[in-house]
């Protein structure tokens, strides 16, 4: 019986949600996104919270079932408040700039990298070493976060590289005379 599946989902008054034919919609300040939901599951809402109940009893040990209520969870706290990713670049000379809809990054390579930034996702960089993304999609923020970081992930002897604001490189001792 999953822990995470059986607490309700509580909204506030400036989110609209519906749930129709397997469908579940949220409209919110920051955009609007839908969920097709799982055939054994089905999405109850009240006033205040959404519940995600099984369709039959025996479904109640599914795993899909907190997959399910945390997929709805995320819809409703994306169109509300939003998520955002802080990316740091570490190195000499590594920076990062935008322009348009592209990011601009100069990682050490002997050429530029110019990434395409998805249309649901709004870049900033308030310094040349730090990127910020924001987005009411966790899925493609999350996503986008990893392929940049991709582009240049951190070494463990001087730390070089891109990383998430709050990660921790384990680093290591160089050679030894």
């Amino acid at each position: 019986m999953s822990r995470i599946a059986k607490n309700s989902i509580k909204i506030n008054q400036d989110v609209s949600c519906k749930f129709e034919s397997g469908n579940f919609y949220a409209k919110g300040k920051l955009g609007e996104m839908n969920l097709q939901i799982d055939p054994l599951y089905t999405v109850e809402i009240n006033e205040n919270e959404i519940h995600v109940n099984p369709i039959d009893q025996k479904d109640k040990e599914n795993p899909k079932w907190g997959t399910t209520r945390s997929l709805v969870a995320n819809i409703v706290t994306g169109v509300t408040e939003g998520f955002t990713k802080t990316l740091e670049l570490n190195g000499t000379g590594y920076r990062a700039s935008i322009a348009g809809s592209t990011l601009k990054l100069q990682l050490g390579f002997s050429h530029d990298i110019d990434h395409v930034i998805p249309k649901e996702i709004k870049a900033e960089c308030p310094k040349q070493n730090i990127i910020k993304l924001s987005s009411y999609n966790k899925e493609i923020l999350g996503a986008t976060a990893a392929k940049i970081r991709s582009y240049r992930k951190p070494e463990p002897f001087k730390g070089k590289g891109i990383k998430y604001e709050n990660e921790f490189i384990f680093r290591k001792e160089g050679k030894k005379k």
